[in-house]
């Protein structure tokens, strides 16, 4: 085993919690909900050292509705409520907790409690997860400020304390700090376009009524000609008619250019059994329009409805095309359970939580190495990051993992930082130039030939160089 430097103990003194109404520029649908408009919560860690050291740290997510509870009997509103139930049931304990605590034992220590604390509430692991997913990124990014050092330098020296065996015994004996230095952050990450379902495909998808008419791409061949992307993200219904005809007008646009693109389809939960999507990827199989999209497809994500995921034999389709899971990672142990019914892949998202990325990655490079070849692997998806906090934290978590792409849609969905004050566009765009741009009135993401320079987030702190204008926010509702 390594030996390292003893990871520092704080306690979390204080979290405060706000949030913002973000308007999106065009409707996004995926799986049974269409978003038009939703909040982006704010948190604030304060944690002090033993020596009486403090500091803050922030983080940031989309309270998205329909995505960590698909009942279709709840509202929106009712769906938002429960995420911020779970981040304040996670913010009593950490803050009630006065024993010094590595960044990862605060979050091993209270994950059992988080998640029955959240069922006596009816809300489901995948839930509960939400609270420490920010509220850990908070204090980790606190506690790299007191050290003065980046996140990537953080993770890679274990600064966190993480000991996976704490929570997923599975890892016993996993060399984790060999692991973590053996990580080597990319300064850049390929952005896979999100398609959504009701997204138009080419100007004649759309009428002059329809269109958003803010300077910006709307249509997926504008987004292809404005970015340059090469990887994308293609939402399927679960109506196999349907998705043939709408993927073979993507393929019409896909097809045009001459350098290779890949592809991954999103199943988010539509087909309500195995067979339902070999027939689907068998009528793709059999189109000659969709023969280059076909091969161009990298895996296929969560197509089996939560309800079922688990239970289902998914080899047979699996050995056609990579499957993993997304929405039924709602636990520390859901990817073993994934595994052992033939998934081989499973999503990174900050929203359920950076330390169970870690510790996903942490077993595709364990099987990985037992079995000599790459039979596991992660991907890297999104819940809509918005610029700043949100998006940068996914994004150094992404490189730290050393994923190539991610999925991107909160650019495209919402007006970059066109709603959040002048005075705080200017310091993330000081902060990091590489990163943002200001174009059509704001500053936003910069994605040249389907790029995103990163390189600035290797600061101080956890990929944030700057801070929100916290004025500008209203209380946690």
């Amino acid at each position: 085993m390594s030996t390292r430097a003893m990871p520092p103990r704080v306690t979390v003194r204080e979290v405060r919690l706000a949030e913002r109404d973000v308007r999106l520029r065009m409707p996004f649908r995926f799986g049974v909900v269409t978003l038009t408009e939703c909040p982006q919560v704010f948190v604030r860690a304060r944690v002090a050292l033993p020596d009486g050291r403090e500091a803050w740290g922030m983080a940031a997510e989309m309270l998205a509705a329909k995505w960590f509870d698909k009942n279709t009997a709840l509202s929106n509103e009712e769906n938002f409520a429960q995420l911020r139930t779970s981040l304040r049931i996670c913010a009593e304990q950490y803050v009630t907790d006065r024993t010094a605590r590595t960044p990862f034992e605060s979050f091993s220590a209270h994950y059992a409690d988080q998640v029955s604390a959240c069922a006596a509430k009816t809300l489901n692991p995948l839930i509960a997860g939400y609270g420490p997913a920010l509220i850990d990124r908070a204090v980790l990014d606190a506690v790299c400020r007191l050290a003065n050092v980046s996140f990537f330098d953080a993770m890679r020296a274990n600064v966190a304390g993480i000991a996976p065996a704490e929570v997923a015994p599975d890892l016993a004996g996993f060399d984790i700090d060999t692991y973590l230095r053996s990580l080597r952050p990319s300064s850049s990450l390929h952005a896979r376009h999100t398609v959504g379902l009701v997204d138009p495909i080419t100007a004649g998808d759309q009428t002059p009524s329809t269109r958003v008419k803010d300077g910006l791409p709307e249509t997926l061949e504008e987004v292809v000609a404005e970015y340059g992307h090469t990887y994308f993200k293609i939402k399927v219904s679960g109506d196999v008619r349907a998705d043939i005809a709408r993927l073979t007008s993507i393929a019409c646009v896909l097809d045009r250019a001459d350098a290779p693109y890949r592809v991954t389809l999103d199943g988010n939960e539509q087909f309500e059994s195995v067979g339902a999507v070999a027939e689907l990827w068998s009528a793709m199989e059999r189109a000659p329009a969709l023969r280059r999209l076909v091969a161009s497809t990298l895996f296929i994500e969560q197509p089996l409805t939560r309800t079922v995921a688990l239970d289902a034999d998914i080899r047979p389709l699996s050995a056609r095309r990579p499957v993993i899971i997304d929405e039924s990672d709602g636990t520390i142990d859901s990817f073993l359970v994934a595994r052992a019914r033939g998934y081989v892949g499973v999503s990174s998202k900050s929203c359920k939580g950076f330390y169970k990325s870690v510790i996903n990655a942490a077993r595709c490079a364990r099987w990985n190495a037992q079995a000599g070849a790459p039979t596991c692997f992660m991907s890297a998806e999104d819940l809509t990051t918005q610029a700043g906090v949100s998006v940068q934290q996914d994004l150094a978590l992404v490189a730290l993992l050393g994923l190539e792409h991610v999925e991107r849609n909160g650019h495209h969905y919402v007006n970059g930082m066109a709603a959040v004050p002048v005075g705080e566009q200017d310091h993330f765009l000081k902060a990091h130039p590489d990163l943002y741009g200001r174009s059509n009135g704001a500053v936003r993401l910069r994605i040249l030939e389907g790029r995103l320079a990163i390189g600035s987030l290797a600061c101080p702190g956890f990929a944030v160089a700057t801070e929100p204008d916290w004025t500008a926010m209203k209380p946690l509702a």
